[in-house]
């Protein structure tokens, strides 16, 4: 049922409800990630970068949890001969760094050699010749015996990524890149590492959360509809990347997609990679990733452009149902160090430090107050019916979803911003929900119960 129609019916019966009935803590406000993903940390250090914040040099992953950030990035290749970094020994390192400043730690299996992306997904070249069952079992190993070493030396990460920007098949080859994923050979992939992560977990005082992330939001929804149906469905978190440069949708679109996304999967969501510069110079002859061709109008260039776009995509994120924002490698700046793209950065302009080290003003949306949704939920009395289903304004078009029979009354829990306007029907079964009688009501200042017929 459209919301255009839900809203007609809902003025045709003029009934409106004023709602604001507290009901205490009856389910917990899911935790919130505000984080960065500082992987080139170490490299720079290593190369001489220096950072500045208050006229004092400062370490930056004590820096970021000062500032306010309670989760590290790190990501993870498993053979990279072409670099000493982003190995298990330099993630060592990392995390050792990250839980020293109080830090909690996501771990980004990339499941490559190299870097694993939305535009490739290369198998590591000891698993390219091997079937795609072994395959599966060295996944499952790799990530097994990763995460055992890991948490006999106290550096159990609390969050885990199975693959990065797993647009593609993942485990595969350039030349696949585009191909149609068969997901019966993706599916088999994915459930090993979940396995594993699972089987870590159980055998460690830490249950690490496990996420699946795709980039860009015009992706997502698709993907994860394709993993269900696949037997894909064991994950705790959603992450996605967002990048104006490289996505077909506006900022809101990306909070219609989270907010969508919400309700259609038992999963927290995060906008686990975004960046934006703040500037369009270069402190290097090395070519910037995020340019002109990265603005959005109102967000200007600048280190006060940088800050509003992070305050407002958070808030966005927030307001939609997702539960955090990391930012993609803040602290990867120009040094004397040469990568394969040249001498320096191609992200000097998008850190959250300017070209002599100095702290930007960007790093406080880490502490900004922001705006919360509260608890809402919707009751419908129970006649006898097997199944109720709800649809309304407030699921951005994800369709009727089921509600949950609690002794005598049906109930759907969901989080909306305080003061919203909601347009909501339901009925016995999800295609006459359509034609139910619609309801409007207003979201209190507290945790709400709505009661829908």
């Amino acid at each position: 049922m459209s919301v255009s129609n839900l809203r007609r019916a809902a003025l045709a019966s003029a009934l409106a409800l004023s709602l604001a009935s507290p009901f205490g803590a009856a389910f917990a406000a899911p935790k919130t990630y505000l984080g960065v993903d500082i992987s080139y940390a170490n490299e720079m250090e290593d190369c001489g970068a220096v950072y500045r914040a208050g006229g004092k040099t400062v370490e930056p992953y004590a820096f970021f949890k000062a500032s306010g950030a309670n989760i590290a990035r790190i990501r993870i290749w498993n053979d990279p001969d072409w670099t000493p970094y982003s190995n298990l020994k330099d993630v060592k390192r990392s995390i050792a760094k990250a839980k020293k400043a109080g830090l909690e730690v996501l771990l980004d299996f990339h499941y490559s050699d190299d870097w694993a992306d939305g535009d490739k997904q290369l198998a590591p070249k000891a698993w390219v010749k091997l079937s795609t069952p072994d395959q599966a079992k060295a996944l499952y190993a790799f990530t097994r015996d990763t995460l055992a070493e890991l948490d006999r030396e106290g550096l159990m990460p609390d969050m885990v990524q199975v693959g990065n920007e797993t647009n593609g098949e993942i485990v595969s080859s350039l030349e696949k890149a585009k191909d149609p994923i068969n997901w019966e050979r993706n599916a088999l992939l994915f459930n090993a590492g979940i396995k594993a992560v699972r089987d870590a977990g159980a055998a460690s005082a830490v249950k690490p959360r496990i996420m699946l992330h795709i980039a860009q939001p015009e992706n997502v929804e698709p993907w994860f509809a394709a993993a269900a149906k696949a037997g894909v469905t064991d994950f705790d978190l959603i992450g996605i990347s967002y990048y104006s440069k490289w996505s077909k949708r506006s900022m809101a679109q990306l909070g219609q997609t989270i907010n969508r996304l919400r309700h259609l999967y038992s999963a927290d969501v995060v906008v686990v990679e975004t960046a934006y510069p703040f500037t369009n110079d270069g402190a290097d002859a090395s070519p910037n990733l995020l340019g002109e061709d990265s603005l959005i109008a109102g967000y200007p260039a600048t280190p006060a452009g940088q800050k509003k776009y992070l305050t407002d995509l958070t808030q966005l994120v927030f307001t939609n149902g997702g539960v955090g924002v990391v930012y993609w490698e803040p602290a990867w700046l120009s040094t004397k160090c040469k990568t394969r793209w040249g001498v320096g950065s191609n992200w000097e302009n998008a850190a959250l430090f300017d070209f002599k080290g100095q702290a930007l003003e960007s790093v406080d949306w880490l502490k900004t107050p922001y705006v919360m949704p509260v608890d809402v939920i919707f009751r419908a009395t129970a006649r006898g019916e097997a199944t109720r289903f709800i649809d309304g304004d407030f699921l951005g078009g994800a369709g009727p979803r089921p509600m949950t029979l609690e002794g005598g009354t049906w109930t759907y829990r969901t989080r909306l911003m305080p003061g919203a306007s909601v347009t909501v029907a339901s009925a016995s079964d999800a295609t006459a929900v359509g034609d139910a009688a619609a309801k409007a009501a207003k979201v209190g200042t507290g945790a709400s119960v709505i009661a829908i017929d």
